[in-house]
């Protein structure tokens, strides 16, 4: 069965960097679109970025550009997301998701598969 795992999670102060991975299984990844949502406490589920099967980035344009970037190693079977310039409401558990069809939106109804998340903790 598919199974999505993320990890690189932790805790990391205000204007660091983090990078956190997903490593998936089960599936022919290269034809999957992969995305990152989060979710803050007492929050809703944010979409945050995704890749599609050709490489090419979806952006939550309410998001700051630059501080997310995503990338996927086909030969690994992994999507990264590099996190820059972090800030205290960043905090929150990371979620990867893959898209079946390969070319997807900013909606979570667009994915097939959700990992479990990987908490990532900002400090002031």
């Amino acid at each position: 069965q598919v199974q999505l795992v993320e990890s690189g999670g932790g805790l990391v102060q205000a204007g660091g960097s983090l990078r956190v991975s997903c490593a998936a299984s089960g599936l022919t990844f290269s034809t999957y679109g992969l995305g990152w949502f989060r979710r803050a406490p007492g929050k809703e589920r944010e979409f945050i970025i995704a890749i599609s099967r050709s490489s090419s980035t979806v952006y939550n344009n309410d998001l700051e550009k630059g501080r997310f970037t995503i990338s996927r190693d086909n030969a690994k079977n992994t999507v990264y997301l590099q996190m820059n310039s972090l800030k205290p409401e960043d905090t929150a558990v990371y979620y990867c998701a893959a898209d079946r069809d390969g070319w997807p939106s900013g909606s979570p109804v667009d994915f097939d598969y959700w990992g479990q998340g990987t908490q990532v903790t900002v400090s002031s």
